[in-house]
């Protein structure tokens, strides 16, 4: 190979490896507010940043996790163990995360997504093949909710 055409090459691999998709996958910053005794926060985290996410946690106990809940806009109904930030959005509980990545995509006008409570087979909650059916909510800054995925029992 002449040196030209080397360093052509060079310089090609190097661009293509540049843009996004052709190396690494971007992975998307999501950072976790838990309580440092729960298990299952930690199981959600290892699920999430094994999906496409950097994932950072940060340990808050009893009221000052709480207090970080209602500051969010997390309503006692729509409450879980843990609360997450990607972008603008909170995410709390068990959500999945294509039900995260839908939302960072479709950029809907709303505080986030919850799983309310700790359904049994939600991601970090137990094996998905004995799964219960839940729903993951939109969470809209007036305080309402809709319906945003829904996940039928495992048969």
């Amino acid at each position: 190979m002449r040196r030209r055409d080397f360093i052509a090459v060079s310089l090609i691999s190097s661009l293509w490896h540049a843009i996004p998709g052709n190396s690494e996958e971007i992975r998307i910053p999501l950072h976790v507010m838990k309580d440092p005794n729960c298990g299952c926060c930690n199981k959600w985290v290892e699920i999430i940043s094994q999906n496409g996410f950097e994932v950072t946690t940060e340990d808050l106990i009893g009221s000052d996790l709480i207090k970080y809940k209602i500051e969010s806009g997390i309503s006692i109904e729509m409450a879980s163990c843990h609360t997450a930030r990607v972008f603008d959005y909170v995410i709390e509980g068990h959500v999945p995360p294509e039900d995260i990545k839908r939302l960072i995509r479709e950029k809907p006008t709303a505080i986030g997504l919850a799983v309310p409570k700790m359904p049994y087979g939600s991601p970090g909650m137990g094996p998905e093949e004995k799964r219960e059916a839940y729903d993951v909510f939109l969470l809209r800054g007036d305080g309402t909710t809709s319906l945003f995925s829904r996940y039928n029992a495992a048969a």
